[in-house]
């Protein structure tokens, strides 16, 4: 079944392959070629689903209902993972201000550390990316911020 678009103006088939080719090598090179999600897993030793936990929760403290939320997990396997960073020494449990009765996760400064070096890693471009022209560069900015806006 296709997707429905979102807009009404016609793409010819030219533009639809273009888009199409562009799609599919950003897909490669994202999460092919220059995906950063085992280099950051290597350098922090452990798995990526712990690095998204810390990342989640950097902003500020959550529920494990949030965090499983904002995960896309299930709760016991939230908790799981919520159960290795607390070993691990970078997140606690701590009461709810407001509700006694529920918990909240938050990040130790060991945690913080952690989630900080895990987002400069992925925030980090290729040499590939670097060594395009200027131009090149600006543009797909121009594009990206397009697409995100």
């Amino acid at each position: 079944m296709e997707r429905p678009r979102e807009t009404d103006q016609p793409v010819d088939d030219a533009t639809a392959q273009a888009a199409t080719r562009a799609w599919q090598g950003l897909h490669t090179l994202l999460l092919e070629r220059h995906n950063r999600r085992k280099e950051v897993a290597d350098a922090l030793g452990m798995s990526f689903s712990r690095i998204r936990a810390l990342r989640r929760i950097a902003p500020g403290p959550l529920t494990l209902r949030d965090l499983a939320q904002r995960m896309s997990t299930d709760p016991p396997y939230t908790t799981v993972i919520v159960d290795d960073l607390v070993r691990r020494g970078f997140a606690e449990r701590v009461t709810h201000p407001v509700d006694r009765r529920s918990k909240l996760v938050r990040l130790t400064e060991e945690g913080k550390a952690a989630a900080h070096r895990a987002a400069t890693i992925l925030a980090t471009p290729p040499d590939d990316l670097l060594a395009l022209p200027r131009e090149d560069i600006e543009a797909l900015d121009r594009v990206v911020t397009r697409l995100l806006g």
